[in-house]
């Protein structure tokens, strides 16, 4: 595998394989860049096809985490772990302490956090190995009702934008991935007023929704073609693609998950079929904002910094409307800005 010739490598500045025999870790951890300070970002556990897709899983994530941190303002540099196992059966106190050991080896170069697949009572297991951990019980705890909060701002201002509506009040909204962070985010939603059209691969998550909010649901190959007004990806990445584009119905596209675009392109491609699209690693800065305030932890200071999601993206669209150019390249552009001028 020739890791600097992947597309999705973009000059990470490190790339550790971690593995431990006895407890049956198999981790990458990528640092993409520290311009801006330590590199932070969740680690994430999920049964990979294979080592490469983690890779590339990794190296993508990474770099989002660096534009993310850049465009929230934070002085946090870019980084992401992937834990390669399914997180129902082979989580072990055993794997997560080898985890950790790992992360103390960097020596405070990244710091981790919770991602998908994994919870803040793992998260303190790995603490045991080294104090390079933040989102813990008792500090900033669980980020997602603080991500979901963030993303519920950022689509008030794409809508503000596209459609000219302060409120979401009787728009229709679908959210594909009802997680803990597609929960709070359809609560939120419900509270406005909004129509809910959403779906999830567990049934149990899609109960729960349907029960709490009386969303209507559909089937996971359906939600695409919804006649919706607005698009919530929540769920993995790339669902934005050739295959669903022509699909889509809605007006904006505004959602909780990472790496949504499958190429960069595919920005461009929204654009001219008169889509507005929030750029993931902007809309989804809740999380990590608040694991940000994570030392004399104070919820309502980390909130007021997530509210500013929705003027970082009102600056986003403008610019693309003036320049006529994807809102995606856009963002990153401004991203990189930030971050060559902290090296500066």
């Amino acid at each position: 595998m020739a890791v600097f010739n992947l597309r999705a490598y973009d000059d990470h500045e490190q790339i550790v394989f971690c593995r431990d025999v006895d407890s049956g870790l198999k981790a990458i951890i990528c640092v993409h860049n520290t311009n801006l300070g330590p590199a932070v970002g969740g680690c994430r556990m999920w049964d990979y096809n294979s080592d490469e897709g983690a890779l590339i899983d990794a190296l993508r994530l990474s770099r989002g985490m660096t534009y993310k941190n850049a465009m929230a303002g934070l002085k946090m540099g870019g980084g992401k772990s992937v834990i390669i196992g399914n997180s129902k059966t082979m989580k072990s106190e055993e794997l997560f302490r080898a985890f950790g050991r790992f992360v103390e080896k960097l020596s405070g170069k990244y710091i981790t956090a919770e991602d998908v697949g994994i919870n803040p009572q793992d998260m303190a297991i790995v603490n045991k190995e080294t104090n390079h951990v933040l989102g813990l019980e008792g500090k900033s705890g669980d980020p997602s009702p603080v991500t979901a909060y963030g993303v519920y701002k950022g689509m008030k201002a794409a809508v503000k934008h596209k459609l000219g509506r302060d409120d979401l009040d009787g728009l229709k909204i679908s959210v594909q991935g009802l997680g803990h962070v597609g929960y709070y985010l359809c609560k939120h939603l419900n509270d406005e007023g909004a129509k809910l059209i959403v779906t999830d691969i567990n049934k149990d998550n899609v109960d729960r929704v349907v029960g709490d909010f009386g969303a209507t649901a559909v089937d996971v190959n359906d939600i695409y073609e919804q006649d919706v007004d607005v698009y919530a990806p929540c769920a993995l990445g790339a669902t934005i693609n050739d295959n669903t584009i022509p699909r889509i119905k809605a007006s904006v596209i505004a959602g909780a998950a990472n790496n949504q675009l499958a190429e960069d392109r595919h920005g461009d491609i929204l654009m001219q079929k008169g889509v507005l699209y929030a750029p993931d690693y902007v809309i989804n800065a809740g999380g990590i904002i608040n694991v940000s305030f994570e030392e004399n932890y104070n919820l309502e200071a980390a909130l007021s910094k997530v509210d500013e999601i929705y003027g970082t993206l009102t600056e986003v669209f403008e610019a693309s409307d003036s320049q006529k150019r994807p809102t995606n390249i856009i963002a990153d552009e401004l991203a990189r800005q930030r971050v060559a001028a902290a090296k500066r």
